[in-house]
C-alpha cells in the first residue's frame, strides 16, 4: 500500500503542540513510518509556542496540530492566540483530544479550530491520522475553502 500523499513535493512542516512525552514519540514514530513529507516540529510549552510565533524566521507550518487537553497549557487559549497571529492565521488547525466533550468541541470551533479529532491512541492511528489530515488538506480546494472563509 503505498502511504505518501502524492501532491507534496517537498517536505511539508508541521506542528505538533503538545507535552506529554508519550504523545510525542507517538507521532513522531508516526510520522517517520507514514510520512516521510513531513517535517514535524514540536512545541510542549505556552512560552516556546509564544516564542516560535515571534520569531519571524521561521517557516510557517503546513498543519498545526493541537493537544486540546494539556496539563500545562490551556488548548484553547493557544488556539485563540494562533487566529490572532497574523502568521497562523490561515493555517488549518486540527485540534484532538482523548475526550470528545460537546463543549470543547462547540468551543473549539468556535475559538477557529478546522477539525477536532479523538486523539489517536497508538502508532498505526496516529499514522492513518497523519496521512488522512496531510491527504485532506494537501488539497487544493480546501485550502482554498479554508482561505476564502478567513477572508470574511
Amino acid at each position: 500500500m503505498n502511504t505518501t500523499v502524492h501532491n507534496v513535493t517537498t517536505r511539508q512542516n508541521v506542528l505538533l503542540i503538545e507535552d506529554d512525552e508519550f504523545e510525542v514519540d507517538l507521532a513522531r514514530r508516526a510520522a517517520a513510518e507514514c510520512c516521510p513529507e513531513i517535517e514535524l516540529k514540536v512545541l510542549e510549552s505556552v512560552d516556546a509556542v509564544l516564542d516560535w510565533l515571534g520569531d519571524t524566521r521561521k517557516k510557517a507550518p503546513y498543519l498545526i496540530m493541537l493537544d486540546l487537553k494539556l496539563p500545562k497549557l490551556d488548548g484553547l487559549a493557544v488556539l485563540r492566540r494562533l487566529r490572532q497571529h497574523d502568521a497562523t492565521r490561515d493555517i488549518p488547525i486540527v485540534v484532538f483530544s482523548a475526550e470528545y466533550i460537546q463543549d470543547d468541541v462547540r468551543l473549539s470551533y468556535q475559538v477557529g479550530a478546522n477539525t477536532f479529532v479523538a486523539k489517536p491512541a497508538d502508532v498505526a492511528q496516529f499514522s492513518a491520522f497523519l496521512r488522512e489530515q496531510m491527504e485532506y488538506w494537501t488539497h487544493s480546494r480546501q485550502r482554498e475553502a479554508l482561505l476564502a472563509g478567513n477572508a470574511n
